[in-house]
This record gives structure tokens, C-alpha cells and sequence, in this order.
């Protein structure tokens, strides 16, 4: 029995209210027990967690490392979307062999589809997407703010008691986030323009690229699904003898051997090319690190990314040593 399937059958006993659940304390009051959030991808539940605070629980499906574009939903995950109060994923595609199920459940509990909430002409779509649009809108910084806003306003609205809290929580981490999208915006114009050129594994950054003035090029399509063809690589390798490109990047969830192929392509025809880093594109980096938090993630993708392209002002410490001036 498929996963959707099973979960229906679990639908009877394991459903819980869509609504924050009452206990008793000790003195015989009432008091609102955490909701229950499950979530899929890091991205989401760092936020999640950030807003809600102690009045949600956060159960995140997706770690450090997962492709989930490919993903595919355990026994287990389709349980922990069942049992939860609320759930909070990408949408757009992104959790592409999940999408069946979370739409299923969305028919009957709660589910917020966090950049589907966006307005549209800010989405971009791209010529492999089959009239799809680009699920990857947490690389524009400027756009993940609004999805806190969009979080805070969906827990405000499901849990009424603690609105304020909510609203509270969101405003510093906003504040934060304007703050990061600047120091990108910075660093990437410390990039001279002709090396203002990104490559990397799959076309996840075109966000990036639209919102810090950056040129994209992927060996893959916007889903990990899609094949890196022989055509696609030599035509990179063209791209970066005439350009005299000095880095290409790999990505934390994406095997690494089409960029690896690049190189060599690169070295045949007499130029050297070095791997500048591994960024984080579609996963966060490991729990209970810096990379590990949304802010983290993206500190490390522009200070890596503007360190090898060639801007010599990018801080020791990225955006925890940045005070602003370094945009003058």
C-alpha cells in the first residue's frame, strides 16, 4: 500500500484538531499545550522554530544534506504530517515526490504552501520547468523575509492567543534578514562585473542571481531530477575558458561529478579552474552549527561565493563581522 494510501487509513486515528490543543496544569487552569508543526525542509523549520518559540514544537522531515527534489516520504514522515496541528512546506514543486500527499492532507488539515503564498510576478520559472515555476526563492533573502512574515501571520491566525507573540517574534528575525540582504547586495558588487559569474551543480541560485546582480549557469535544471548532458558540460567548459572563470562550486546536497567533469574539461583545454566551496542549495547545513540556521546558511553561500569571485572585502567572521560600512 502506497504512502498516500496508508495515510488515509491512519487518517482516523491520527488525526488530532486543527486547533492548539488545552491541557491542565497543576493548579486546575487551562493552558495551551505547543502546536505541533511538522515542516520539510530546513529553510521553513528555522524560521518556524525562530517565530513560534515556545508555543510550537517543530518536526522537521527533511536534514542536512537532502536532496528534496528526490526525497521520498517514509512511513514515518507521512505520520508525523497526520499527527501535526500544522503544516508548513516549500510548495512550487520543490518537494516534488511529496507533493501528492501534502496536497492530500491539505484537504483536511491545515498545510501552508510558504512560497506559494507569494505574489506571482516575483516567482521566476525556467525553460526546463514544463510551465512550472522556481521553487528555490529562499536564495533571495529579500523574499525569504516575506515568508517569515507569511509564517508569523498563518501561526498568528491558527493560534489567536499568542498572535502577538507571533508578530513579536517575526520583527527582529526581519530585521536580520534586511540586514543579510544588504551585506549580499555588498558583497556581490565588491565582485568586479566580468567575474560576476556563478556556476554551480544545478540551477537553484537563479534567485540569488536575479536579487545580487550575479550570472547564473547550471550544469542541471532547477530539479536534481534532470540529467546533466555531455552538451551542457562542454558548453560550460567553453563558457569558462572564454571567460577566464577562476571557480566553479558544488552544492552540499547535489553529487559532485558533473562539476568535477567541468574541470577537467577545463584543464584539457589549458586552463585551471579550482572548486571554490561547497554551498548550501537545497539543504541547510549540519544541525547545531551556524550553517545550520537559515542566516548561517546564506552568510556562508555569499561570503564564499564573493571570497572566489574576486571581492577582497568580504569580513573574516561574513555577515557576523559586517557593520555596513563595507557598502560604501
Amino acid at each position: 500500500m502506497g504512502l498516500v494510501a496508508s495515510g488515509a487509513a491512519c487518517w482516523s486515528g491520527c488525526r488530532r484538531t486543527n486547533q492548539p490543543q488545552q491541557q491542565a496544569d497543576g493548579t486546575g487552569d487551562r493552558r495551551q499545550a505547543p502546536i505541533a508543526a511538522t515542516v520539510t525542509v530546513g529553510m521553513i523549520a528555522d524560521l518556524v522554530r525562530t517565530i513560534g518559540g515556545p508555543h510550537v514544537h517543530v518536526h522537521q522531515i527533511m536534514g542536512a544534506g537532502t536532496d528534496p527534489h528526490l526525497y521520498k516520504a517514509s512511513r514515518d514522515d507521512a505520520a508525523a504530517i497526520l499527527r501535526a496541528d500544522i503544516v508548513f512546506y516549500n510548495g512550487l514543486l520543490l518537494e516534488g515526490k511529496m507533493s501528492e500527499l501534502l496536497e492530500q492532507i491539505g484537504r483536511k488539515k491545515r498545510t501552508v504552501a510558504v512560497a506559494e503564498r507569494l505574489p506571482a510576478e516575483v516567482l521566476l520559472s525556467a525553460p526546463d520547468a514544463q510551465g512550472h515555476m522556481d521553487p528555490h526563492v529562499w536564495m533571495d533573502v529579500s523574499l525569504w523575509n516575506r515568508v517569515a512574515e507569511v509564517i508569523a501571520e498563518e501561526l498568528a491566525d491558527f493560534d489567536p492567543v499568542h498572535a502577538d507573540d507571533y508578530r513579536a517574534a517575526a520583527q527582529p528575525l526581519r530585521r536580520e534578514l534586511e540586514r543579510l540582504h544588504q551585506y549580499g547586495q555588498a558583497m556581490m558588487q565588491c565582485v568586479p562585473a566580468a567575474q560576476r559569474v556563478l556556476i554551480t551543480s544545478h540551477d537553484a541560485f537563479r534567485y540569488f542571481g536575479r536579487a545580487y546582480q550575479v550570472e547564473v549557469e547550471a550544469v542541471q535544471g532547477i530539479s536534481t531530477e534532470s540529467e546533466a548532458g555531455l552538451n551542457r558540460i562542454n558548453a560550460l567548459v567553453d563558457l569558462i575558458v572564454q571567460r577566464k572563470i577562476q571557480a566553479v562550486f558544488v552544492e552540499s546536497s547535489v553529487p559532485r561529478q558533473s562539476i568535477e567533469a567541468i574541470l577537467k574539461g577545463a584543464a584539457s583545454r589549458g586552463h585551471a579552474v579550482v572548486i571554490g566551496g561547497t554551498l548550501y542549495s537545497d539543504a541547510m547545513g549540519p544541525d547545531g552549527t551556524y550553517e545550520g540556521t537559515y542566516v548561517g546558511m546564506m552568510d556562508h553561500n555569499i561570503s564564499t561565493i564573493a571570497r572566489h569571485l574576486g571581492c577582497d572585502r568580504v569580513p573574516a567572521d561574513g555577515f557576523r563581522g559586517w557593520r555596513g560600512e563595507e557598502a560604501a
